[in-house]
């Protein structure tokens, strides 16, 4: 006669997984902090090499170059965010994945050499940005509590 498999199995199987996610995610955030550490020291030794080799005045390249990286460090910040979000709540928030993606994207127009791209390019990045807005808006909006309207008689 089979005996239906015991419940334990199942419940260690996803224990053991759990705990893998787990320690996986927190090998993730140390070396978020790390990299986000890193480019920290990065963006306050440009700055300081910019500020000092040219008496105050930033020309627009080094301004750039200097946005770019406050940008990946508040990249860096908010996927820190969403993994301590997964750890603690065991979800990941689609709004600030979404938040994330338009940063990226935000820091990719931002260093991007006009002068070298193609309407395509321009286009494409336009259409994703669009496409990114709006998914992030409709998000938002979906969180929202429905307005009670009332009539008044």
């Amino acid at each position: 006669m089979l005996e239906a498999p015991s419940a334990s199995k199942p419940d260690l199987t996803s224990r053991i997984i759990r705990r893998f996610e787990h320690a996986i995610v927190l090998v993730l955030m140390g070396l978020l902090v790390v990299v986000i550490t890193l480019t920290t020291v990065e963006l306050v030794w440009l700055l300081v090499r910019d500020v000092a080799s040219s008496n105050a005045m930033l020309d627009i390249e080094q301004m750039f170059e200097l946005f770019g990286f406050f940008l990946l460090v508040l990249i860096g910040m908010e996927l820190l965010a969403t993994l301590k979000a997964y750890v603690y709540e065991r979800v990941i928030h689609v709004e600030v994945v979404l938040e994330v993606a338009l940063i990226a994207l935000a820091q990719k127009i931002i260093v991007l050499d006009m002068s070298r791209s193609g309407a395509p390019t321009l286009l494409g990045l336009a259409s994703v940005v669009l496409a990114l807005a709006t998914a992030f808006w409709l998000v938002r909006a979906a969180r929202r509590p429905a307005r009670v309207v009332e009539v008044v008689e």
